[in-house]
């Protein structure tokens, strides 16, 4: 794939330390040049700003398993989600993977075929792709040889979930919608409900087995971070184990105890949009609002990223640029991408093009190359 040689000129251009500014930006060979590049084209009336980084999504499973049991051909599926992506100006996309007893796309047995086709489309994709592996702690007859699988699927990034029911296990109640999980998973609802108490039985022996399995991916190199930490007292034992990334947290308790800790926070930008969490957690902009947060997820919802920035700014919360840092360098920093983020000379060549009205994107770039471009725009770049 060929990068673009152009000069990008007319448009309000997002420039780290200057904010939205009339400005020519230059690109060449796949990273943003200082000087004149190709030929010039036209840009007025829209905004050029760096690309989104996605940290966490996993909206792409409606893509590999359209329907139940419809899982072949799974490189389709990514360079399917990888249109999705782009069309909603994603340069580079986590793609969050379950490791999870709740079955489906989510069952042990697809995640490896879910990293394989994520390799297999690698050469035929222009988003950046990073695989991520959200494995589910109570798993315990799962953790032998994991790190060494995380390893062999060239994972640099795992976060630990919890969703079990624990509050009705305790109490020995069944969950809602067992039987349909069941079913998912393809197992009798009764032998599912067992396996939910065995493993709520063996919670015990969870904070043991995690911490050695933290240790051995953190001596890999790999990224931790902990999922829905709901107290104070959470995310400290997480980052004792040296998971240093606070993914949604659940309460401004927990985002607090992060951020004293100088640990990285991420909340979901659709909980931005809503206007509030949709399982009545902490709300995404009070805790932006306190500033506590670093990164914006796209969690289930390509768009939501781009209209959270802008409803951020919008409304006051924050001035444009700090809103789109949200999305851009801030997730950049948090997965220590140093190459991307903003719009420098020498960093890679990943931007949006939103129309300056609507703030509907026109056209993505990743890396120089055009992943995705719609409506007037064409014409101004092929002619």
């Amino acid at each position: 794939m060929t990068p673009l040689d152009l000069t990008l000129t007319g448009a309000r251009v997002l420039l780290p330390d200057t904010g939205l500014c009339d400005a020519p930006l230059n690109i060449g060979g796949g990273v943003i040049q200082a000087g004149e590049q190709g030929r010039q084209v036209d840009l007025s009336g829209y905004l050029v700003l760096p690309g989104i980084v996605d940290l966490h999504g996993d909206g792409f499973e409606r893509h590999l398993a359209p329907r139940r049991g419809a899982m072949k051909q799974m490189d389709e599926g990514v360079i399917s989600a990888e249109a999705e992506f782009a069309a909603n100006g994603i340069t580079t996309a986590v793609m969050a993977q379950f490791f999870s007893w709740e079955g489906g796309l989510r069952a042990p047995e697809y995640a490896g075929q879910v990293f394989a086709a994520m390799k297999a489309a690698k050469d035929r994709v222009v988003t950046d792709l990073i695989p991520q592996l959200r494995f589910e702690t109570h798993m315990l007859d799962d953790y032998e040889g994991l790190a060494d699988r995380v390893s062999d699927w060239d994972v640099p990034y795992v976060v630990f979930n919890d969703h079990l029911p624990h509050e009705r296990l305790a109490a020995g109640k069944k969950p809602p919608r067992l039987t349909g999980q069941a079913l998912k998973a393809g197992r009798n609802p009764e032998v599912h409900w067992q396996m939910l108490k065995d493993m709520h039985a063996r919670a015990g022996e969870v904070p043991t087995a995690v911490s050695k399995l933290a240790e051995d991916l953190g001596e890999r190199g790999v990224r931790l971070g902990s999922h829905d930490d709901h107290t104070a007292h959470d995310r400290e034992t997480w980052k004792a184990r040296g998971v240093s990334i606070c993914e949604f947290p659940e309460t401004a308790e927990a985002a607090e105890a992060a951020r004293a800790a100088g640990d990285p926070v991420i909340l979901g930008s659709p909980n931005v949009v809503r206007g509030g969490s949709h399982k009545g957690n902490a709300s995404a902009l009070d805790l932006i609002t306190m500033g506590l947060c670093d990164a914006l997820a796209s969690d289930y919802h390509y768009p939501s990223p781009r209209r959270a920035a802008v409803m951020l700014a919008k409304s006051g919360v924050l001035d444009f640029a700090g809103a789109w840092e949200l999305v851009s360098s801030g997730p950049a920093r948090v997965l220590g991408l140093s190459d991307r983020g903003q719009l420098s000379p020498g960093l890679r060549a990943d931007l949006v093009v939103l129309e300056a009205g609507t703030h509907r994107v026109a056209a993505t770039c990743s890396g120089g190359v055009v992943s995705y471009m719609s409506g007037d725009i064409a014409a101004r770049f092929v002619s």
